[in-house]
């Protein structure tokens, strides 16, 4: 499993493995290189890496490749060790010849995907503090593979990197110069996410990719992102993937003085804050019934009802600042778990935004169409399924030249 020299010529059967870790999971993706193409071999992913780790795999049609259950614990270490050596069983799938990895931060210093190397992986810890609950799990496999396959090439592609386009008053926070120059302003995220959507924008919208257009990537993380002409100039997301809209157990845009009161009234501490924050709020903490939009929208708990309302009138409130960032709009694209599947909420979101122009076809967006816009409608809106993992893999090809 030891990788080539970016500089020989790829063999036929080569292909990227792109890992994407959490806390408690390692999800994966093969890619095999095919010619000028990126042919998906198999995906899949280990989890509950800290309780009762699975695996499992599947073929591109979504059929059941492989399967196991361990009754112990795993660390990240292991489970890397593993996927290494499940793959180089499987030589029908490629044989890898290189690794790419989502990374949430790239601070100041990367504003695009880079081969790894020591002086690279030192800055990425560096960066541990600006994303603590991703930022940690994301370097874990890029440590284990270093020393267990250290031939082997590996890519780091950061959900920060898309953002540096924009301009530097949309980025700053109106604090002491000199706490902005230690890193403090906004950043953004899920930028992988969108930057796949801007390539892929063309081939639905040629007007829109060119023009202006609000992407709206709504998942368990959420966020929205202005495009004008496929760059990136404002994002809901900011120093922190808590910022913005409510998400899965994340609370969104919140008024530091509320930080204040816990600390100072309430007696809570840092972690127990940051406890809170992360994992206790958003959806979850407003149903108090679950973080999955699926569940809520089967519910009839009126706190279910509430949790979703606020989800689409912050929603609402996001996309006119990110219109009036724009100076107009041309397009909405949605996209990611809840973009892609929940068609009530699209059908909230855009009844939301009548006053912009936009007219739902509603038997459209029932039926799951690419295009879910009335001919009428002044603004265009799309689903266009995201692919952050062939983003990276893409990445990962033009960075080693392979």
């Amino acid at each position: 499993m030891h990788g080539v020299d970016p500089e020989e010529a790829t063999r036929p059967g080569d292909a990227i493995l792109v890992l994407n870790a959490g806390s408690s999971s390692l999800r994966f993706q093969v890619f095999r290189l095919a010619g000028e193409q990126l042919e998906a071999a198999v995906s899949g992913r280990i989890e509950e890496l800290g309780a009762a780790p699975r695996f499992s795999a599947r073929d591109p049609a979504g059929h059941l490749f492989a399967s196991r259950a361990w009754p112990q614990q795993l660390a990240h270490e292991q489970a890397t060790a593993f996927l290494l050596a499940w793959l180089a069983e499987h030589a029908e799938l490629g044989r890898v010849a290189a690794v790419g990895h989502r990374v949430v931060h790239g601070g100041e210093r990367f504003d695009a995907p880079v081969r790894l190397t020591p002086a690279v992986l030192r800055e990425l810890e560096r960066l541990v503090p600006l994303a603590p609950l991703h930022q940690g799990a994301n370097l874990l496999p890029i440590k284990a593979l270093a020393s267990q396959a250290p031939d082997l090439p590996q890519v780091v592609c950061f959900d920060t990197a898309f953002h540096r386009s924009q301009p530097a008053l949309a980025r700053m926070f109106a604090l002491p110069r000199a706490l902005i120059a230690r890193g403090i302003h906004r950043y953004g995220f899920h930028g992988l996410s969108y930057e796949y959507v801007a390539t892929a924008l063309p081939r639905y919208d040629a007007a829109a990719a060119a023009g202006r257009t609000v992407v709206l990537h709504l998942g368990n993380g959420a966020s929205m992102c202005a495009l004008s002409g496929g760059k990136s100039i404002a994002t809901t997301m900011g120093f922190s993937a808590l910022d913005g809209l409510p998400m899965g157990t994340r609370c969104g845009s919140l008024d530091p003085g509320v930080v204040l009161y816990l600390l100072d009234t309430l007696g809570m501490d840092a972690r127990s804050i940051e406890r809170l924050l992360y994992h206790e709020s958003g959806l979850l903490g407003v149903s108090g019934l679950s973080s999955d939009m699926r569940v809520l929208l089967a519910s009839a708990d009126p706190h279910a009802r509430e949790a979703i309302a606020l989800f689409c009138y912050r929603i609402a409130r996001e996309l006119g600042s990110l219109v009036a960032a724009l100076g107009g709009l041309d397009a909405l694209v949605f996209t990611a778990g809840i973009g892609e599947h929940a068609v009530a909420v699209r059908e909230r979101v855009c009844q939301d935004a009548a006053w912009l122009g936009v007219v739902l076809d509603a038997e459209a967006n029932a039926a799951g169409a690419c295009r879910i816009s009335a001919a009428e409608s002044r603004v265009r809106v799309w689903v266009i399924p995201t692919d952050e993992e062939l983003m990276i893999a893409r990445h990962v090809r033009a960075v080693l030249g392979l």
